[in-house]
């Protein structure tokens, strides 16, 4: 088993999510000891779509730039991890009622039309299929599924548009008001988890 773990939290060691995604992993590697792990902390940084990365990826240059291989390369490997893994394990940190910014940027490294997605005549069809997906959800004050979580459904949804449809969630939110009882919540959801 191939396992990419995604780390996004600013807060290192404080970090909720990152503790829960190590619990995951854990767990996992429990299970299957031969387990190789890929470890990304989108915390270093993503670099963002811009011009350099349309005209590179997008308008497929055939001469690019080295600053467009930059791009090239760094989208390549951040879809690479992901097409190798058989289970993702992704840090949902909730900031602003939504997924961080980082996240998010390799949310859009990563679909592509015609590699890890495409348009059919029945509609976008996701290439990253067979894959199972546990996400780590941490939230001092936005419950996940309320009307002030822009974070989960967004995540699930991209998940699913790129063809990983097997998601779980664990959850601690509520940290800021009962910060046991969210952690219990989330021990709960770990506990599911084969180990």
């Amino acid at each position: 088993m191939n396992i990419l773990h995604l780390a996004s939290a600013i807060t290192g060691d404080a970090s909720v999510s990152r503790k829960l995604t190590a619990d995951i992993v854990a767990r996992l590697t429990a299970a299957q000891p031969d387990a190789q792990v890929t470890h990304r902390d989108l915390s270093d940084g993503v670099a963002v779509m811009d011009d350099a990365w349309f005209q590179a990826l997008r308008a497929g240059t055939d001469n690019p730039t080295p600053a467009q291989q930059a791009q090239i390369d760094l989208s390549n490997t951040l879809l690479a991890e992901v097409q190798d893994a058989d289970v993702l394990v992704i840090g949902l940190p909730i900031y602003n009622f939504t997924l961080p910014a980082q996240l998010k940027t390799w949310l859009d490294q990563i679909a592509r039309a015609g590699v890890s997605f495409r348009y059919t005549e029945a509609g976008p069809e996701g290439l990253l299929t067979g894959k199972r997906a546990y996400v780590a959800y941490a939230a001092a004050g936005t419950p996940m599924g309320s009307d002030l979580d822009h974070a989960s459904g967004y995540l699930r949804h991209m998940l699913g548009f790129l063809g990983i449809t097997d998601v779980t969630f664990v959850a601690a939110d509520g940290l800021a008001f009962d910060r046991d009882a969210a952690m219990a919540r989330a021990q709960q959801a770990l506990d599911k988890i084969a180990a």
